[in-house]
């Protein structure tokens, strides 16, 4: 069996894709990555074994790959981050494969909060976006609001049912049915960070209700004071 490697390539721009991930993508053969993940990485492709991935089809490729990899070096990009929001593939990917070797990349989340400037350390970070139920995730954030903690949240986009679908408005909609008062509580939401779509919201919560986002949002909740070292001081 050849080797594997589950990488990040960060969150759509390639100037976020970080030196050893290059470097690993352009000594690998194989790459078998989603869309908007090989787009990120394009230019370094040219001479690679390339599988296009949907989430319908990933096991049979991931299959077929394994059926014929040998001593060759599969590299699977995943877009920011590999170690936050994809375990479910990485998990799958160890079944499937074996060893596994995990690279980090830049996320998403670490841009977002850069921007909002809010401290990864002073936040809860929350994904919604798996397949398994989020009804506990959306009790932590409940609970992270009320606790007066700052939230990093990406959301679960899943249009085809809306059951599932938990984006900005329908999460601005759960809030206020919640007992919160949404008008009340400041919100920054980012779609496409770092590549040339990028744009952002920032306002109040309600007024996330019957907005539309794409599957590429990031937001953030914030609840952070001001606490230098002068304050303590």
């Amino acid at each position: 069996m050849g080797t594997v490697y589950a990488v990040g390539v960060g969150p759509g721009s390639q100037d976020c894709v970080t030196d050893i991930v290059r470097k690993m993508i352009q000594n690998s053969d194989v790459i078998a990555g989603y869309k908007y993940t090989l787009k990120t990485i394009e230019d370094l492709l040219s001479d690679k074994e390339v599988y296009e991935i949907t989430m319908h089809s990933q096991e049979e490729v991931y299959q077929k790959i394994k059926a014929k990899l040998g001593n060759k070096t599969l590299i699977v990009p995943f877009t920011g981050d590999v170690n936050f929001s994809e375990s479910e593939v990485v998990d799958r990917l160890i079944e499937i494969f074996g060893e596994v070797h995990v690279v980090p990349g830049i996320s998403s989340i670490q841009v977002a909060a850069a921007k909002a400037r809010i401290p990864l350390d002073k936040a809860k970070v929350i994904t919604m976006h798996v397949t398994t139920s989020i009804e506990e995730k959306k009790l932590e954030l409940q609970k992270a609001l009320l606790d007066g903690s700052s939230v990093i949240l990406v959301p679960r986009p899943w249009p085809k049912n809306p059951e599932k679908h938990f984006m900005p408005s329908e999460i601005a909609i759960y809030l206020k049915k919640n007992g919160f008062n949404t008008s009340k509580i400041k919100v920054h939401v980012f779609e496409s960070l770092t590549n040339s779509n990028e744009s952002s919201f920032i306002g109040m919560v309600n007024e996330l209700e019957g907005k539309v986002f794409s599957d590429l949002t990031v937001m953030v909740f914030n609840q952070t004071n001001l606490e230098s070292y002068a304050s303590f001081a």
